[in-house]
C-alpha cells in the first residue's frame, strides 16, 4: 500500500501543482478577455465551447480509460487503435459541421455555423492525442502529463487573451479552444513519441473498443450534464444572461473540475492496480478523499466568501458589471465542494471494471440537471432562473452522494465512518477559514474589493499552511 500511496501522492502533488497553476493563468486572462468583449459575445461563444465540449467526449471512443486498466498491450494494438481513433475523430468533426446551421436556427445566431468549423478541427487534434497520453498516464508518468498540460494551458491563455486584444470578439474564445487540441497533442508527441504504423487488425483492439465505448458512454453523459445548462440558459434567456451565468459557473466549478481531471488522471491507474484487493482498495480511496478535500474545501470557502467582491470587479467591454453573478457563484461553488466527491466514484467505477455502472450514474445526473434546468426555464424569467439554475446544482449532489455512500458500503464494506475521518481536518479548515475571515470584515467592511479580496487569500493561505503543517505532523507521528 506505501508504493500506491507514494505512487497516489506522486501524482497529485505533480498534476495537481500545475492544474492548479493552470486554473491561477486561464483566471487571470479570462478576467482580462473579458474586458474587451461584450456580454452577448462571452455568452455566443460560451453556447460554442459547451457544444463543442459534449461533442468532444466522443474523441477517442473512450480507449483513453480502456488503455489504462487493460493489463497488457501490444504494438499492434496500439497502431490499430490509433488509426480507428483518428478515423473516428474525422467522422465526428465533419458531423460536428453538418450540426452548425440547425443549432444557428435553433439559438437565431445566424454566423454561428463558422464557429462550429473550429470545432471539427479540433477534434482531430484531441484524437491523435489519446495513445500518447494514455500511455503516459498507464506508466504513471504524472510529470510528462504535468507538464503537457501547464504548457498548453500557457499556449492556449496566450492566444485567447491576444485574439481578444486584437479585437476577435468571440472568435478569441472559439479558436483558443479549438487550438488547445493542437497545442495537447504537440506537448504530447513531444513527452510521448508515439509513430503509428500503416496497419489495422480490429480483432486485436475489440476488447479495448467494447471497454472504451463504455467508458465513452460515462464520459458523454457527464460532459452533458457539465454543460446543458450553458444550452439551456442560452436558449431561454439569451446570450447576455449566458455571460453572467458563464463567469459564475467558471468561477466557481473550474477548480473542481481541475480536481475533476486530477482525479481520473491520478487515481484511475491506481485503482486498477489495487481493484482485485478490497482493502488496499478501501484504503486508497479514502486517502485520495482526504487528500482532494484538503486541496477543495478551503478553496470553495474562498470562493463563496469573495464572490460578492470578486464579480463587483470584472465588467465587459462596455463598461457593465457582472455583479450580478455573486449570489449564482456563491451557490455553485457550495455545489462543486461536493460534486469533487461525488465524482471520485468515476475512477473507482473504471478502475475496477465497471463501466457500466459509471455511464448508468453519468445518465441520472444527467436526467435529474437536466429536467430541473428545463422546468426552471420555462417558470421563471432570466434573474431568477440563473439563481435557481446555480441552486439546482447544490440540490442533486446530497442525492448522489448519497447514493454513492450506499454503494461502497455494500460493494466494497467502506463504511461511512471512514469516509467521515478522512474529511474531518479538511471541513474543520474550510471552518477556520470562514471564521478568520468574518472577524477580518469587522474592519474592512465597505473598503475596496479588492482589499476585500486580498485579505480573503491571505487567509486562506493560512489556512492551507495549517493543513500542511498538520499534514506533516501527522506524517511524523506514523513514522
Amino acid at each position: 500500500m506505501d508504493s500506491h500511496h507514494r505512487h497516489l501522492r506522486r501524482g497529485f502533488n505533480w498534476l495537481g501543482g500545475a492544474m492548479a497553476a493552470a486554473k491561477v493563468i486561464d483566471f487571470a486572462t479570462i478576467v482580462l478577455v473579458l474586458r474587451f468583449l461584450t456580454k452577448e459575445q462571452v455568452g455566443l461563444a460560451s453556447l460554442v465551447v459547451a457544444i463543442g465540449t459534449i461533442i468532444e467526449a466522443l474523441d477517442g471512443l473512450g480507449t483513453g480509460a480502456a488503455l489504462v486498466q487493460a493489463r497488457s498491450l501490444t504494438r499492434e494494438q496500439l497502431d490499430s487503435l490509433f488509426w480507428l481513433i483518428v478515423g473516428a475523430a474525422m467522422l465526428i468533426g465533419i458531423a460536428t459541421i453538418a450540426v452548425g446551421r440547425p443549432f444557428a436556427v435553433l439559438y437565431g445566431a445566424a454566423g454561428m455555423p463558422a464557429y462550429f468549423l473550429a470545432i471539427a478541427i479540433k477534434q482531430p487534434l484531441v484524437g491523435g492525442a489519446v495513445i500518447p497520453l494514455g500511455l503516459m498516464s498507464r506508466d504513471l508518468q504524472y510529470e510528462r502529463i504535468a507538464i503537457v498540460n501547464l504548457c498548453s494551458t500557457l499556449a492556449t491563455a496566450a492566444t485567447r487573451l491576444g485574439l481578444a486584444v486584437l479585437g476577435a470578439g468571440a472568435w478569441a474564445i472559439v479558436i483558443a479552444y479549438a487550438a488547445s487540441g493542437l497545442f495537447t497533442l504537440i506537448g504530447a508527441l513531444l513527452a510521448k513519441p508515439f509513430r503509428p504504423r500503416l496497419r489495422f487488425h480490429m480483432a486485436s483492439i475489440s476488447p479495448l473498443v467494447r471497454f472504451g465505448l463504455r467508458a465513452a458512454s460515462s464520459t458523454l453523459f457527464e460532459q452533458t450534464f457539465n454543460n446543458v445548462d450553458y444550452m439551456l440558459v442560452g436558449w431561454f434567456y439569451g446570450a447576455a444572461p449566458l455571460a453572467i451565468y458563464r463567469v459564475a459557473f467558471d468561477i466557481a466549478t473550474q477548480p473542481a473540475l481541475a480536481v475533476s481531471t486530477l482525479i481520473n488522471r491520478a487515481a484511475l491507474p491506481v485503482f486498477a492496480r489495487v481493484a482485485t484487493v478490497r482493502d488496499s482498495l478501501a484504503q486508497s480511496l479514502t486517502w485520495s478523499l482526504e487528500r482532494l478535500a484538503t486541496v477543495i474545501c478551503p478553496l470553495a470557502v474562498a470562493i463563496i466568501l469573495a464572490a460578492d467582491p470578486i464579480c463587483a470587479l470584472i465588467h465587459d467591454e462596455q463598461g457593465r458589471s457582472y455583479a450580478a453573478a455573486g449570489l449564482p457563484l456563491k451557490l455553485l461553488a457550495a455545489a462543486a465542494l461536493l460534486r469533487v466527491f461525488s465524482q471520485l466514484m468515476y475512477p473507482l467505477l473504471l478502475g475496477s471494471g465497471r463501466p457500466r455502472t459509471a455511464a448508468r450514474l453519468s445518465a441520472v445526473t444527467l436526467l435529474l440537471l437536466s429536467g430541473g434546468f428545463a422546468a426552471v426555464g420555462f417558470a421563471l424569467p432570466a434573474g431568477k432562473g440563473i439563481v435557481a439554475m446555480a441552486a439546482l446544482w447544490l440540490a442533486v449532489y446530497p442525492l448522489l452522494l448519497a447514493w454513492d455512500v450506499r454503494y461502497l458500503r455494500r460493494h466494497w464494506d467502506i463504511r461511512i465512518v471512514s469516509l467521515a475521518r478522512a474529511l474531518r481536518a479538511p471541513l474543520a479548515a474550510g471552518a477556520a477559514l470562514a471564521g478568520m475571515v468574518e472577524l477580518a470584515r469587522l474592519w474592512i467592511t465597505g473598503a475596496d474589493p479588492r482589499v476585500q479580496v486580498a485579505v480573503i487569500l491571505a487567509a486562506a493561505a493560512l489556512t492551507y499552511g495549517g493543513l500542511y503543517l498538520h499534514a506533516r505532523q501527522r506524517r511524523r507521528c506514523a513514522a
